[in-house]
């Protein structure tokens, strides 16, 4: 359970910046749950902030670990302002997001972007080189939901290109 939960961490919920980032550094809970509700709010808790993994990660998000000890993990990861992973995939396991609240997008290596709004449903397969987040200056809340019951890793890899990217606004 120990590292499915790591790798679910590392998977859904890291963040990056130049330098490491505190919980401090972070805004507070009630503020981002503010923000939240003018993005549809949000039903589930958003958790803590997630620096342990930062450097897989553009931007700041929160994990909320909704179960434990069960064959299925289910987290609730909260993006803030545009924040994304980096490219990576996981092994073991596939992943499946659900889009909650705010306007995110998921993408697999050669293929075009797909978005993420409240309500979309989005299986990534098993070995599958892809990245997922808010779209850019937006809030994003999806649920992942991975099997914890077998041997689980994630390869991190190239952050997603910074123009590309800025490209998804609207």
């Amino acid at each position: 359970m120990k590292k499915f939960l790591a790798t679910l961490i590392a998977a859904a919920c890291l963040v990056t910046s130049a330098q490491v980032a505190t919980a401090e550094d972070y805004p507070p809970v009630e503020e981002v749950q503010a923000k939240l509700s003018t993005a549809g709010g949000t039903i589930f808790p958003i958790g803590n902030p997630n620096v342990a993994y930062e450097k897989f990660f553009t931007g700041q998000t929160y994990l909320a670990p909704l179960t434990t000890g069960q064959s299925i993990g289910v987290a609730n990861v909260t993006f803030i302002d545009g924040a994304h992973t980096f490219w990576h995939i996981h092994h073991g396991t596939c992943q499946i997001l659900v889009a909650e609240s705010g306007a995110g997008y998921v993408q697999i290596w050669g293929e075009e972007p797909v978005e993420l709004t409240p309500g979309v449903v989005f299986t990534v397969p098993e070995g599958v080189k892809h990245w997922h987040g808010a779209a850019p200056e937006k809030m994003f809340q999806h649920l992942s939901i991975m099997q914890t019951d077998r041997e689980v890793s994630t390869d991190w890899l190239e952050p997603v290109d910074a123009k590309f990217f800025e490209s998804l606004r609207k």
